[in-house]
């Protein structure tokens, strides 16, 4: 007789299935991960090898082309940590094709998501969400961005930063005020009045670029939602995918200690190895130990948002931060372990090391998550 514990913190076995394809995927482009990881535009080789396996279905519905009836926040979660394991270009390039149509998926017009999603299912279209601006971050009730219905069209005037995918994206869900509240609309690239720039880069490269919108006009039906009701598409956005950072920064951390692992296994010091040398056992395990505690909480968040991803935002939030913050830590001590070879520019380690960092700032900071749980907290919504 079967233990009704059995495999209680084990994965089912469609996402283990999915976790296997996604280590393929990420093995597949280990030759090509360096010069990817340093491109500030999508790289072309990476794109066909993702396409080819229809990976890019998990962050659309099923109608639409996807792998499954949702987006499914533990498919998402647990594919990322696998692509960043390797190559923080593949993981960025898989994840914003949810994050830039999700909006799309669950509030678009039939004729926007029929025409956008199955492109965006087999990576024939690049999506890309646009928040932020030059003068507004985390505060995206003070955005500037306009959105105006002339005409019987909707006009676009603003100037979106910092935007991921942005210069490479086929269109753009963005956030503007309309009236009294904020709207969400689809602008094709292409669309008259679309300009982007490469003002910024950042430690570890990426896909980036400000998107400016001058006069920009679309048809009614690019609304994405409700006028004025924009602000719960992005939340809903959030709910879904804020995970997955964390899915991505344990795989990101693993990847870390493996390195770190690998060098003080084949390195010797005063006669012994350098892994059973003073502090670095310790650090070692102390690392295990973390990514362990963080990939624990991550599935547990995951799994949480697949079933209901708005009511369960507070663990995406925790999973989000501890997972990340874990991913600073155990790099930072996989240098440590590693002296010289871990601040030596062009190797491994020093890429993860760069590509840890901005995963405690980008959607959604440590401090501005952790005072939202902490309102949530005083208020008693959560224990």
């Amino acid at each position: 007789m079967v233990s009704e514990s059995a495999g209680l913190f084990e994965l089912p076995s469609k996402y283990v299935e999915l976790q296997v394809e996604a280590r393929a995927l990420a093995e597949s482009v280990r030759d090509i991960a360096d010069r990817a990881d340093e491109s500030d535009s999508i790289d072309v080789d990476v794109r066909k090898r993702l396409q080819a396996t229809g990976l890019a279905g998990v962050t659309v519905p099923r109608q639409f082309g996807g792998r499954f009836e949702k987006v499914d926040s533990l498919a998402v979660t647990v594919v990322r940590e696998r692509l960043a394991a390797e190559c923080a270009h593949l993981d960025s390039l898989f994840a914003m094709q949810g994050i830039g149509s999700y909006g799309l998926s669950v509030g678009g017009t039939p004729a926007m998501q029929e025409y956008w999603l199955p492109r965006v299912a087999n990576l024939d279209a690049i999506a890309a969400l646009g928040l932020t601006e030059p003068h507004v971050g985390s505060d995206l009730k003070a955005l500037t961005t306009s959105i105006e219905e002339v005409d019987g069209q909707l006009v676009v005037n603003g100037h979106k930063s910092f935007i991921t995918n942005g210069g490479d994206a086929d269109f753009y869900s963005i956030l503007g005020r309309e009236g009294d509240g904020y709207s969400l609309v689809l602008v094709p690239a292409d669309a008259t009045g679309v300009t982007t720039e490469r003002p910024h880069q950042i430690i570890a490269p990426h896909v980036l670029s400000d998107v400016i919108l001058n006069d920009v006009r679309v048809p009614l039906d690019h609304r994405i939602g409700e006028p004025g009701k924009g602000f719960s598409l992005v939340l809903a956005t959030l709910a879904t995918f804020r995970v997955s950072v964390a899915g991505a920064a344990v795989g990101l951390a693993e990847a870390a200690l493996k390195e770190a692992v690998r060098h003080a296994n084949s390195r010797e010091q005063f006669g012994v190895s350098l892994s059973r040398l003073g502090s670095v056992p310790e650090h070692l395990a102390t690392c295990w130990t973390d990514i362990e505690m963080a990939r624990s909480l991550t599935y547990r968040a995951a799994a949480a948002s697949a079933r209901d991803a708005r009511a369960n935002l507070h663990l995406s939030s925790m999973a989000k931060v501890a997972a990340t913050e874990v991913a600073g830590r155990v790099v930072d001590r996989a240098v440590q372990v590693m002296g010289r070879y871990g601040i030596t520019r062009g190797s491994v380690i020093e890429r993860l090391y760069r590509e840890a960092r901005p995963m405690r700032i980008y959607e959604g900071s440590t401090e501005v998550i952790l005072d939202s749980l902490a309102k949530q907290l005083i208020k008693g919504d959560l224990l």
